[in-house]
């Protein structure tokens, strides 16, 4: 028994603990940060019912470019909403951007219709502006990725309460991770879901860390 002991404590122990110290590092990472600066939201004008303020400050957003024919992204709206807005919309300061050009309200109109057949819209926005506004939004992303001739793209960004853009510094390929696919399902579900959970879990962390603080002094 004792030799078995001298063996388990030698061998065994040692793998455990790598596990656990491994898993931890993951856990608790931080979604990096891939562009420090990007141009704001205030030149754009609210689609909604109400003509609300819709700014990147203080809240965890997911941004995406539909583009003048919104209609064309249902498929991509859909997936989106199933995979990550129906999953986390209720956390609070987390919304969703759709940027569109001016001129696409009635066709952001239908496609609204259609996705909230399927989820509650309260935490996604549209909001529209000029061709210009909205390439130098996505310029500022500073990304390896391109708008097509209508302004859109099916890739969404993750922005954090900064203002700043998110995503992974070393993918599978070896490359920066900037934006999510959402004409891939693979994408939603593997790398967008856990990044998404990891800077949601940031922010509470960093939430639970004040609050213990403020009781403390």
């Amino acid at each position: 028994m004792k030799k078995f002991f001298v063996i388990f404590v030698l061998f065994a122990l040692p793998l455990v603990a790598y596990l656990f110290f491994a898993s931890g590092v993951n856990n608790f990472a931080k979604l990096p940060v891939l562009t420090q600066e990007i141009y704001q939201l205030e030149s754009f004008s609210s689609l909604g019912e109400a003509e609300e303020e819709v700014s990147f400050d203080g809240k965890i957003t997911i941004l995406g470019f539909p583009g003048s024919e919104p209609l064309d992204y249902s498929s991509n709206a859909y997936h989106l909403a199933e995979k990550i807005y129906d999953r986390y919309h209720e956390f609070k300061d987390f919304q969703f951007v759709s940027i569109v050009p001016t001129g696409s309200a009635a066709e952001v109109e239908e496609l609204k219709e259609k996705i909230s057949d399927v989820i509650d819209l309260k935490k996604w926005k549209f909001v529209t502006g000029s061709p210009e506004e909205i390439n130098a939004l996505f310029d500022s992303l500073n990304t390896d990725l391109e708008l097509t001739g209508d302004l859109s793209t099916p890739n969404v960004f993750i922005i954090d309460k900064d203002g700043k853009l998110r995503g992974r510094d070393n993918d599978d390929d070896g490359n920066e991770l900037y934006g999510y696919d959402t004409s891939s399902i693979y994408v939603l579900n593997n790398k967008m879901n856990d990044d998404v959970k990891v800077i949601l879990a940031e922010y509470r962390l960093e939430l639970k860390k004040y609050n213990k603080e403020n009781t403390q002094q």
